[in-house]
């Protein structure tokens, strides 16, 4: 049994996609220290994300809401952490409140970017210089480094383990016809609704794979729910046409999407499960740039809007056209997915 010369406490962040691509830090700090050991103080979403990492070590939950201070509770469970004596701390969250569990529990060296005054409560603070680390994952990893070191130009993407008994039985639960090959769609954001490519784009494009003989899966939270329906009735209720959204777990929803032949997606947390999976996947920018958080895997094409105002990082169209996305036609779409899967699925 190896021993632990170092331990870590990463402050994990609040969103699905961002937690995903956070997998990179920890592969990254795998690679480069020696008997490392990664705890993750995060939601209790996210645990199911976690469970699929192999690189962390446990999964903490955080015992308050996502906009809420809780200083009473943070104090208790930073005092509860103190035994654990980590020796660093790295918070990818900029928020003042994410870095008060990590100061109460006596963490040594508490490393994040400079945000929402923390002077006192980070000790180890580093100053972005975003132009440099345009990306998001770029900027998680690097506060795995020393200072000024300069990040590698190629990172290691995040991967998912998805467990396969459990993808089967999931497929049986919802009566997927594993017979034919499946496209995935996820056409819900969490973000808002400048992020989502219409819905009847979506069932177009269903609708031609269907013609072809594949099942379509649409996944999505409850919320989600208004817009799969949309597409599902577009399809005439189709047989092969499974509505999954607000249906399944966070962790079936892993394994489920580990069964995908393609998926296509808006910039979401499930684009970024289904690259974490190494799952051909297209992905739709308007509002959002890939320039900021791409898909991370190799076998991904991106449908870009090219309008004067895109991106605008909006949760809603300031300008009420919602053009970045309705200019984006299915069959420009339709292009690059049949592109991906010669590709990725070669004859």
């Amino acid at each position: 049994m190896s021993t632990v010369d170092e331990k870590i406490l990463v402050v994990g962040p609040s969103w699905v996609g961002d937690m995903v691509m956070s997998q990179s830090l920890y592969i990254f700090l795998q690679n480069t220290r020696q008997n490392l050991s990664i705890d993750v103080l995060a939601p209790a979403w996210s645990e199911p994300l976690l469970a699929r990492m192999p690189q962390v070590n446990k999964a903490l939950t955080l015992p308050v809401g996502h906009d809420e201070l809780g200083l009473g509770r943070r104090f208790k469970l930073g005092r509860k952490l103190r035994p654990l004596n980590y020796d660093q701390a790295i918070l990818l969250p900029n928020s003042f409140k994410s870095a008060l569990v990590p100061f109460f529990a006596g963490i040594k060296k508490r490393t994040g970017w400079r945000g929402e005054m923390r002077y006192g409560l980070l000790n180890d603070v580093r100053h972005l210089d975003q132009d440099s680390l345009p990306l998001m994952v770029q900027r998680f990893v690097a506060l795995g480094q020393a200072p000024d070191v300069p990040v590698p130009e190629q990172l290691p993407p995040p991967q998912l383990l998805a467990n396969k008994d459990e993808a089967m039985h999931c497929a049986e639960k919802f009566d997927l016809d594993m017979s034919r090959p499946i496209l995935a769609l996820c056409p819900g954001a969490e973000f808002g609704a400048a992020k989502r490519w219409p819905a009847q784009y979506y069932a177009e494009i269903a609708n031609e794979y269907l013609a072809q003989g594949w099942q379509v899966a649409l996944y999505g939270s409850a919320k989600d729910q208004p817009v799969t329906g949309e597409i599902y009735a577009a399809t005439g209720a189709h047989v092969a046409c499974a509505d999954l959204a607000g249906r399944t777990s966070l962790a079936e929803v892993v394994d489920l999407l580990s069964l995908s032949r393609a998926v296509v997606s808006n910039d979401s947390g499930l684009m970024h499960i289904a690259a974490a999976l190494q799952r051909p996947v297209v992905v739709i920018y308007g509002a959002t740039s890939p320039g900021f958080t791409p898909p991370l895997c190799p076998d991904s094409e991106m449908l870009v809007s090219n309008i004067e105002c895109a991106p605008c990082f909006e949760r809603e169209c300031p300008l009420g056209h919602h053009r970045c996305m309705r200019d984006a036609r299915p069959a420009q779409l339709e292009e690059k997915l049949e592109a991906l899967l010669a590709r990725s699925n070669p004859a």
